[in-house]
């Protein structure tokens, strides 16, 4: 590991800091927060301190670098969510890696999941900061996607969002408009909250974050 990095003695450092996020987490809510540790670009002797630290969840961004993990063994399956865009065409390559997609955001791309992976735990991406490029189906097509992703036979876990650019606390009326949409459509699950914004978005709902820097430090490249 370089000095950017989760550093010396990765396991204990990583083990500490999930410790500090899960304290942080425990003083806005008694609610069971699942914390996705994201692990894009980072080395796999990272996943694997990050595996024997006690993170199962672990987010991926890019489908070749999710193809290409040789995690050492640590005893420990990871459970790897898919959270960046994601190309029809690219579904292929890690659809036997994936244990949930969170980035769904068209009916392409449902159409594809169903026939490679039937069944598969989606989650949908809704755009919260309005900015093209970020992905994400705008609000008022959340609901019409969900109903496309269950009439194709996928596990419709909840909604995904990303914080708008800019200060926590700015972000806060996106994330209540996401759990209001969720709790509307009957969805359990909220993916909301990154290294900068996570207490936020607990605070707003949350039901999961996904987190990287604030875990392993800086990354590579």
């Amino acid at each position: 590991m370089s000095a950017t990095g989760a550093g010396s003695g990765t396991v204990e450092v990583v083990r500490s800091r999930l410790a500090a996020v899960r304290h942080a987490i425990a003083q806005v809510t008694d609610r069971e927060v699942c914390v996705v540790c994201v692990t894009k670009t980072h080395g796999d002797d990272v996943v694997a301190a990050a595996l024997s630290a006690g993170l199962v969840d672990l987010g991926e961004n890019y489908a070749q670098e999710l193809r290409e993990r040789s995690v050492p063994p640590t005893g420990v399956q990871p459970r790897w969510h898919f959270i960046g865009q994601l190309q029809t065409n690219k579904v292929r390559l890690v659809a036997d890696r994936v244990w949930c997609w969170q980035s769904v955001d068209r009916p392409s791309l449902v159409a594809e999941l169903a026939r490679r992976v039937p069944g598969a735990r989606v989650m949908v991406q809704v755009d919260l900061a309005d900015r093209p490029g970020r992905g994400g189906c705008a609000a008022g097509e959340v609901p019409g996607l969900v109903r496309t992703a269950v009439d194709a036979g996928l596990d419709v876990m909840g909604l995904m969002g990303v914080g708008p650019p800019g200060p926590a606390e700015e972000a806060r009326p996106a994330f209540r408009r996401l759990v209001g949409l969720a709790e509307d459509l009957g969805l359990p699950e909220r993916s909301i909250g990154m290294s900068g914004d996570y207490l936020v978005a607990v605070e707003e709902g949350s039901t999961m974050v996904r987190l990287g820097s604030v875990l392993l430090g800086s990354r590579r490249g």
